[in-house]
């Protein structure tokens, strides 16, 4: 007898959930102990080959469209269920730079949409190659590198976004709260790590790249997290990890305990805002299409929230 089809749902969420939080510590641990095996012959080519492989996720990645395709992750869009939401066109003759909110506490919604086909990206945005840009820190872990190229990712460094902004026809995806947003990710909560962070802006700005805002409404809702008091001896010690690390080391609880709970998640793509080419754009360029961006996203929540589930009462709040 074969799996159910919500069987088969809950499996590939499991195993996206379990892939992002383990593959790579256990790659990285399995090589090193073959290292002292008779099979160390392994650990040595794959190693060999990662020193001659170093720049190429800086160098536009390695994407894999088998991968991509997948029928893993039309189970796991159903799952909860994730659709993606076009507010205007996305011509692919210009670059673009898709600001990516809220983090909540894996992006499921920007995984989606951006690093699979089954949310339906391409069918809604033809001729774009999206691109989901996370921390540079996540490349160095051998094996699991490999996984993340073959899914469209490349590092959210400088010369990586400046190699696939330079080209038309990409959409980069920042998640522009990163692990400080993680940490105030509570279902019900839209609170977001956005008013002094405009680095996304200043790469947009050197490109003349459109800014885009993406919203996964339905995102907080998936894990409840122990939230810790401000000033803490417990939120210190997750500051302090995260400044060294780079990611935050939240306490969750979803469905069945790492399981994300199935609740339905709506990834809106807004319009693009026009941005000019400034090599060394000024404080006050800077400022000001990140004023235009802040207005953009208010606006673009405020149409979609009660279409996407949430209350009417529901406020985005911005830090």
């Amino acid at each position: 007898m074969g799996l159910s089809k919500r069987q088969l749902e809950v499996l590939s969420a499991l195993q996206w959930m379990l892939t992002f939080l383990f593959l790579g510590p256990v790659c990285t641990v399995l090589l090193l102990w073959l290292l002292f095996t008779r099979l160390w012959l392994v650990s040595v080519l794959y190693f060999a080959w990662w020193l001659l492989d170093w720049d190429t996720p800086e160098r536009g990645g390695r994407p894999c469209d088998w991968l991509r395709r997948r029928r893993i992750w039309a189970h796991f869009c159903d799952y909860f269920p994730i659709k993606v939401v076009r507010t205007a066109p996305l011509p692919p003759g210009r670059s673009y730079v898709l600001g990516a909110h809220p983090h909540g506490i894996a992006c499921a919604g920007a995984f989606a949409a951006l690093c699979t086909e089954a949310a339906g990206f391409p069918r809604l945005f033809p001729g774009l190659r999206p691109v989901l840009a996370p921390l540079r820190g996540l490349f160095l872990l051998p094996g699991y590198r490999e996984y993340l190229m073959s899914a469209g990712m490349c590092p959210v460094s400088r010369a990586s976004l400046d190699f696939l902004l330079s080209r038309p026809g990409v959409a980069v995806g920042i998640v522009v709260g990163g692990a400080a947003e993680a940490l105030d990710s509570a279902p019900g909560s839209y609170r977001l790590t956005l008013l002094r962070r405009t680095g996304f802006v200043r790469v947009a700005l050197r490109h003349g790249a459109c800014l885009v805002p993406l919203l996964s409404l339905g995102e907080p809702e998936l894990f409840a997290q122990a939230q810790f008091a401000p000033g803490g001896l417990a939120r210190r010690l997750q500051e302090r990890f995260r400044a060294l690390v780079g990611f935050a080391p939240c306490v969750i609880r979803g469905e069945w305990g790492l399981l994300p709970r199935p609740r339905p998640l709506t990834v809106v793509v807004g319009s693009p805002i026009p941005v000019p080419r400034r090599v060394k754009a000024t404080p006050e360029e800077v400022l000001h299409y990140h004023a235009l961006y802040v207005a953009a996203l208010r606006t673009l929540f405020e149409r979609h929230k009660v279409a996407a589930g949430l209350g009417p009462t529901c406020r985005l709040h911005l830090v």
